[in-house]
């Protein structure tokens, strides 16, 4: 099995350098302010693909934070629950037994 994933990890890297190396022709990506930049368009296309999963990472980042929050205090409720009853038990194991007359 890993060799299955090896080879396809193998062919992905090999289609994405073949995409790269027929896309070394220089493009030039006009900014505000008359910047310019001129670079090989696998590069440019490199840089927006990198910077929107970064932008897509900080967007989940509150809503992973508040889960993972809400992830431990319920584990501590959890916890909690599981001492309370521990000790009901223990309560009811010291009682003496009852004695009916």
């Amino acid at each position: 099995m890993r060799i299955v994933i090896w080879v396809l990890w193998l062919v992905v890297f090999l289609i994405l350098l073949a995409f790269a190396a027929k896309n070394l022709d220089p493009v030039t990506v006009h900014f505000y302010l008359d910047h310019d930049w001129e670079a090989p368009l696998v590069l440019v296309l490199l840089g927006f693909f990198a910077a929107g999963a970064v932008l897509g990472m900080a967007a989940m980042l509150g809503t992973l934070l508040r889960q993972r929050r809400e992830i431990s205090r319920l584990r501590r409720d959890v916890r909690r629950q599981q001492r309370s009853e521990a000790d009901s038990q223990v309560r009811v194991a010291a009682r003496p037994p009852a004695v009916d007359a």
